[in-house]
């Protein structure tokens, strides 16, 4: 009876017991993410682990000039210094009442740039003119008195002649003017040492005005007014010993020491290159005036006179300068000069042989075989395998070869 209750319960479906099929969607995004990292971490790594090349510095060749090749021979250093440059100080010691210079103010041969207070001297020379209008006045009295003297010894002796007075008379007569002669010529020599005592007075006012004794430029202003000022020293800290000092700026020129070891490669007339240490990019030229005699025990140079060939308000006294003394090639119509200039530095061996490493537009270097020249300095000429303007690395490491690439020094790529 129970038997076909018992089969319909066998196919009545259990909803408790039974579970739903599980959802794959999930699944598919969770390894969609892990493909996103991985495709991410790959690009990352391709970015830092790439070659980005060596780091390196560059110069340019230059072509070497149709006008013979000049090389430098030795350098040097120096200071630019004046020839012609002086402390302007008066001739006798006074108070200080005007200055009328300036550091930098241009003057002339002659331009006052001080003066001092004229007191004393203008007494003594009002003093002197007293004498000399005394002396004068002397001197045309005793004139006059001479005169008469003269006359009455004139008189005196036509009645001698004719014993009208006695010989006595004419005696005296003429000693009195011989007398008064002589009183005479001695007021006209106390007139001429009164007048040259005026000219002394004369001299003492005008030294109270100080003048530029040459046409320079100021370059310190060592006075003021109310100081005293005296031509020696008074081993004090009041009193000035000068105004203020000037320099020819026309008589500017540099002077380099050079080693004992070198003086033999620079002489006279030598063609020379300065450069500022201010101006750097400015070449400067110049030529040897002159090897000083002598040399220095203690530092075993030779100093050397060096004459600049430009003038420039930029050239000022005491400035740090770099000389290079050059060695021009003579020149010769049947060869012309050939090949480029290049830092030394840029030259490499690859195989026994001598190469450089010209950089390309794609950042990548190709190596090339050159054939050198002679030496230039801190250059070196090339004859052949180099063409001016190709820009070549600056001491190439042992790994750089043709191909690699390359990339500019920070600094280099900052300019």
């Amino acid at each position: 009876m129970n038997a076909p209750a018992d089969l319909l319960k066998e196919l009545r479906i259990d909803r408790k017991s039974a579970s739903p099929p599980p959802s794959r969607r999930g699944l598919w995004i969770a390894l969609a993410i892990v493909v996103g990292l991985l495709l991410v971490a790959t690009a990352a790594w391709a970015f830092f682990a790439r070659d980005k090349g060596a780091e390196v510095s560059t110069a340019t060749a230059v072509a070497i000039g149709n006008n013979g090749a000049s090389a430098s021979v030795l350098d040097a250093t120096g200071y630019v210094v004046a020839r012609r440059i002086a402390t302007v100080s008066s001739k006798i010691t006074g108070r200080v009442r005007e200055v009328l210079i300036e550091e930098g103010q241009k003057v002339e041969a002659g331009q006052v740039m001080a003066t001092l207070d004229p007191i004393d001297a203008n007494a003594d020379r009002t003093l002197a003119a007293a004498q000399v209008a005394a002396a004068q006045s002397q001197t045309s009295g005793l004139q006059a008195q001479l005169h008469e003297a003269e006359l009455n010894a004139t008189r005196l002796h036509s009645l001698v002649q004719q014993q009208l007075v006695s010989r006595s008379q004419y005696d005296q007569a003429v000693a009195q003017r011989d007398s008064l002669r002589s009183q005479l010529l001695t007021a006209q020599r106390n007139t001429k040492v009164a007048s040259n005592r005026l000219q002394i007075a004369d001299n003492g006012v005008d030294n109270t005005v100080v003048r530029a004794p040459f046409a320079g430029v100021v370059t310190a202003k060592a006075a003021q007014p109310g100081e005293i000022v005296s031509p020696l020293s008074a081993g004090g800290g009041f009193t000035r010993t000068g105004i203020g000092t000037i320099v020819d700026m026309e008589s500017l020129e540099v002077e380099v020491d050079v080693g004992e070891a070198y003086i033999g490669r620079v002489q006279p007339k030598m063609p020379v290159e300065a450069t500022l240490n201010a101006y750097p990019d400015w070449k400067i030229p110049a030529e040897v005036i002159a090897i000083i005699p002598a040399a220095d025990r203690g530092k075993a140079t030779v100093k050397v006179r060096i004459a600049i060939k430009v003038k420039d308000p930029r050239i000022v006294p005491d400035m740090g300068v770099k000389v290079s003394f050059l060695e021009t090639a003579k020149p010769d119509a049947a060869q012309q000069p050939q090949g480029v200039r290049v830092a030394s530095a840029a030259i490499a061996q690859r195989e026994g042989g001598d190469v450089v490493f010209v950089l390309k537009d794609d950042d990548t270097v190709e190596q090339a075989g050159v054939k050198l020249g002679r030496a230039m300095g801190d250059d070196r000429q090339v004859v052949s395998g180099l063409s001016s303007g190709e820009t070549v690395v600056l001491d190439p490491p042992a790994e750089l070869k043709n191909g690699s690439k390359v990339r500019m020094k920070k600094e280099e790529a900052a300019e």
